[in-house]
């Protein structure tokens, strides 16, 4: 990713904070929507919080976009937990449209061609390397 990526996804991601909990609720809605399948893998979870866990993530990766290294230690951890929640790689291409259109529906015209594509370049290197984690985790035993 580019400074310039970096930049244009931090600048576009701080006026969504303040409406974390309605941004993590319109993505929830726009993947299950997409992928009904996918509802299962929450099971009973309360979605307030795995809303709030994902704003939280999504937080803390966008601080590390220029700490690489570092980045790609949580998102490998980050990769290996989900693969014991049973997603697979499959599911990284509906949560990453998931996520660039509620994007878009939360950011209206500020959600630029440019600004679609440094999130595209960022939600591909995290999903790239969340699978090369999840490749190291064992399959998810069946309950």
């Amino acid at each position: 990713m580019t400074p310039q990526q970096i930049q244009l996804i931090r600048s576009s991601f701080e006026p969504l904070k303040p409406l974390a909990a309605t941004v993590a609720e319109a993505f929830y809605a726009q993947l299950f929507n997409r992928d009904p399948a996918l509802r299962a893998l929450f099971r009973g979870d309360d979605m307030a919080a795995q809303g709030e866990r994902l704003m939280q993530m999504l937080a803390a990766a966008i601080e590390l976009l220029d700490r690489p290294a570092s980045l790609e230690l949580v998102l490998l951890k980050l990769g290996q937990r989900h693969a014991g929640y049973g997603v697979a790689e499959a599911h990284y291409a509906s949560v990453g449209a998931a996520l660039l259109d509620t994007l878009a529906a939360g950011l209206g015209h500020g959600f630029t061609p440019e600004v679609r594509e440094a999130w595209t370049a960022m939600y591909g290197h995290v999903a790239r390397t969340m699978q090369r984690g999840s490749a190291s985790q064992p399959e998810p035993m069946a309950a």
